[in-house]
């Protein structure tokens, strides 16, 4: 008999996902890595940046539910921003959780999203981690990477590493930044610098509120859109003066507003931005 898994496509800012029901992989008895392998496929699959598995049978928390994501190549990272967005509305528009703010449990901790009224999702991605031994990077006896020299094919960058539950190399660029993403992309992702490789935001300043970002992202390549890539670049704006703590995050696939609130007891980054289906099917 033919296995065939139900599927729905999503996508947040042209940053494309599959989603699958824990119940549909756990049937069939599929591996999440080599799944993902498949379906992202953009010639032989659906064609996606990454695979979301909903409520995976495997995870029990105290959360109101939990996803695994995978990106197209079978890594597993800790955490995305347009992903979960998608996976925010889906499980709302589907009826899987009633309320529209709720909590979901991922390998970068407890993440926090809301359906607004508007049809966007806001999202509370925690703390952002500045500490290098927690992003992780090699880099030691230093407190944060902020503007640290490293050089790529004799060419100096100035990176500021930021965490937002997966590695992110940010550089302020005045060149043409989606061209820099293309050449220096793949090769920063495996600076020895970081154990786990990095996403790659290369950034110009637009205005003391809005910043554009062009991504290489770890697993995937150049895409359309992240989340926690527009979030980290926004910290490592702030944190370099060049901006306000709200800001508007221009990616080649759409805009997102970040915000960062930070005082002596509070400290979050909250992203806002729109998730919408594509289609629905089977795939065999």
């Amino acid at each position: 008999m033919i296995k065939s898994v139900n599927f729905t496509k999503m996508q947040g800012l042209g940053n494309d996902f599959i989603i699958v029901e824990g119940n549909e992989v756990k049937k069939h008895n599929l591996d999440y890595s080599e799944l993902a392998i498949k379906m992202c496929d953009r010639h032989f699959g659906i064609g996606a940046d990454g695979l979301i598995i909903v409520n995976p049978s495997e995870i029990n928390t105290n959360t109101d539910t939990s996803w695994r994501i995978f990106n197209a190549d079978g890594s597993e990272p800790q955490m995305c921003g347009n992903g979960i967005r998608c996976f925010a509305k889906y499980i709302y528009e589907k009826g899987i959780i009633t309320k529209k703010s709720f909590s979901i449990h991922t390998l970068a901790g407890i993440i926090i999203p809301e359906v607004l009224d508007n049809g966007e999702v806001r999202v509370d991605m925690g703390k952002p981690i500045l500490e290098p031994k927690q992003i992780p990077t090699s880099i030691e006896d230093i407190d944060k990477v902020v503007n640290y020299s490293l050089k790529v094919d004799n060419k100096e960058f100035k990176i500021n590493a930021i965490s937002m539950g997966n590695p992110h190399c940010i550089i302020f660029t005045d060149d043409d930044s989606a061209q820099m993403a293309k050449i220096y992309g793949p090769k920063l992702e495996k600076s020895d610098l970081f154990p786990e490789k990095t996403n790659v935001e290369f950034v110009k300043i637009l205005s003391n509120d809005r910043i554009k970002v062009d991504v290489w992202e770890r697993g995937c390549g150049i895409t359309l859109a992240c989340g926690t890539g527009a979030c980290a670049s926004t910290v490592a704006a702030i944190l370099n003066g060049y901006v306000n703590n709200f800001v508007i995050v221009d990616l080649p696939g759409g805009s997102l507003k970040v915000e960062w609130v930070k005082n002596d007891s509070f400290n979050k980054v909250f992203m806002t931005g729109k998730s919408d289906f594509v289609f629905e099917g089977k795939y065999f």
